[in-house]
């Protein structure tokens, strides 16, 4: 009898050709994580230490006459961790004999879709609690051009750093184009930075200077409603550890190879202040006339 068995070389293959087609679409799959700010646990570090100041004011001077007062920083800081994330594909002798390229795109799609998937979630799980949990908007709400320009006019009245975004479900951001089109609103006003063909997909309009991503990721509850959020690129943090990477373990009464992945990272919510829950209606768009 035959015996069918998958060469270390012929795995070898197959493992690039999955985390060619999985890095590429982990990237362009979903767009928190290009919205926020990237921090890397450097080797032999547990965790790290963000620190943040509050602001200060100056006086006015008298001439000739001392300085009495210093200012005091108010320093703060937020500690960030990381923790592991993985998942495993089995990969047989049989299919990995009949080795088809096209399958293992396949799986690194899938990998792919998953990683990111992943990692947008935990991100967008982090939405509302920004703001002390009081969110803009409210059950029911339509998201139109006044909605728009109220939740960027909370952002400028509040002082949040540039860059701001606004990230929502595809159907309330659906409703504001419609509104917007009568207006000639900006459809694309240029994301300016090394992510900006990966948002491109992503971008639906710019209200008042900010610019706005749909996100299916973004669930609709019972109450037909999204909660999306608007938030400075500052609010909120992604620190990674170890990057996802891929591990083979041969299973030899399986006849498979395991082929494992995992990546070590976190998101945090650096700066409470800096964004905002929004909560709008997002019920189906009408699809007949």
């Amino acid at each position: 009898m035959a015996i069918q068995t998958a060469t270390s070389g012929n795995l070898e293959t197959i493992s690039n050709i999955v985390l060619a087609k999985t890095r590429y679409t982990a990237e362009s799959a979903a767009p928190c994580k290009n919205l926020i700010e990237h921090f890397t646990l450097g080797s032999g570090q547990k965790q790290l230490t963000i620190p943040k100041s509050g602001s200060i004011s100056f006086d006015n001077l008298t001439d000739g006459v001392d300085i009495a007062d210093s200012k005091d920083l108010s320093i703060s800081t937020t500690d960030l961790t990381t923790g592991e994330v993985g998942g495993k594909f089995i990969i047989t002798d049989k299919l990995a004999k009949q080795f088809n390229e096209d399958v293992f795109s396949m799986i690194g799609r899938l990998a792919g879709d998953a990683q990111a998937r992943k990692v947008d979630k935990d991100i967008i799980a982090l939405f509302a609690a920004l703001n002390g949990g009081t969110s803009l908007g409210a059950s029911g709400n339509p998201f139109g051009l006044t909605q728009a320009f109220g939740v960027a006019a909370h952002a400028q009245s509040n002082m949040f750093p540039n860059p701001v975004y606004i990230v929502q479900h595809p159907i309330p951001l659906m409703q504001l184009n419609k509104s917007g089109a009568a207006v000639g609103a900006t459809y694309y006003a240029g994301i300016i930075g090394e992510n900006e063909d990966l948002l491109r997909r992503f971008f639906g309009i710019q209200i008042n200077g900010v610019n706005m991503f749909w996100d299916a990721n973004i669930v609709v509850d019972g109450s037909s409603d999204a909660v999306g959020a608007i938030f400075s690129k500052n609010a909120m943090a992604f620190l990674e550890s170890k990057d996802w990477g891929v591990e083979r373990e041969r299973d030899a009464s399986l006849r498979a190879w395991e082929v494992v992945y995992v990546a070590d990272y976190g998101v945090f919510e650096i700066d409470d202040t800096y964004g905002a829950p929004m909560t709008y209606a997002a019920a189906a768009l009408a699809t007949t006339t």
